[in-house]
């Protein structure tokens, strides 16, 4: 995980071209998406965070966006009502 306030801008740029950030989220609510995410994009850059995979993502147990990632929400939203 990456906090997007400890990282600067042309760093963040080159982690995102070489694929090593793949996916943004939210440390407050615990979603996580892909990095062109209208909802991603307005967040505060103090509340961004950054993930390499989704399985990083997932195991700090942040959840699918709703929005940019609707069947990984769904799967998601039924497997954790299930248990």
């Amino acid at each position: 995980m990456i906090l997007h306030s400890h990282i600067s801008p042309e760093n963040l740029r080159s982690k995102i071209r070489s694929m090593e950030i793949c996916f943004g989220g939210n440390k407050k609510l615990k979603i996580y998406g892909l990095l062109n995410c209208k909802s991603g994009k307005r967040m505060k850059k103090e509340n961004r965070i950054f993930f390499t995979n989704e399985k990083e993502a997932l195991q700090n147990k942040f959840r699918p966006c709703g929005h940019c990632m609707k069947e990984a929400y769904k799967n998601w939203k039924k497997h954790d009502y299930c248990n």
